[in-house]
């Protein structure tokens, strides 16, 4: 039986709704590819499985918490270890919000985390790291978004489940 690769990832930028920071998790020291390296809950999606299943997996897997999706932030273009096809994934980023940064408990695959504002984000990163950027988007989506659809996602909320 062929096992196949994995196609697609997922990136959660996860915000907690009681204070507005983001959280940034560090790899496990113990990873072969990115240890010590800081991110957002990221990862692949299973063949069979839809993005949105992925996303709920990953998030459960990697902080132990149901999120709740905002909105859809971009593509990506994941890639780890060597530039090859078989270590390159594209995927979607989601904004995603939990209650409070407290319900959190960080798996295996991290050693470490911060909630950080996005000015402490900012300032914490090197320069060159991509997550700025990321925060950037959602920040800028987050306060441009239209009022009235606001309004309407409240009232029908996403049921994905």
């Amino acid at each position: 039986m062929s096992v196949g690769r994995f196609l697609g990832g997922i990136m959660a930028l996860v915000r907690e709704e009681e204070n507005g920071r983001y959280l940034l998790l560090q790899r496990a020291s113990s990873k072969d590819v990115g240890a010590g390296s800081w991110e957002c809950v990221t990862g692949r999606v299973d063949q069979g499985e839809s993005f949105e299943d992925a996303l709920y997996r990953e998030v459960w897997e990697e902080i132990g918490v149901a999120p709740q999706v905002e909105f859809i932030i971009g593509t990506t273009h994941f890639h780890r270890g060597l530039a090859i096809p078989e270590n390159e994934l594209l995927g979607l980023a989601y904004a995603c919000t939990i209650p409070t940064a407290n319900s959190i408990q960080i798996g295996e695959e991290h050693d470490a985390y911060h909630w950080l504002t996005v000015a402490e984000l900012v300032d914490f990163l090197p320069e060159s790291h991509w997550l700025p950027r990321v925060v950037r988007r959602a920040e800028f989506m987050r306060q441009h978004w239209s009022p009235a659809l606001q309004d309407y996602f409240k009232e029908r909320p996403f049921d994905l489940s």
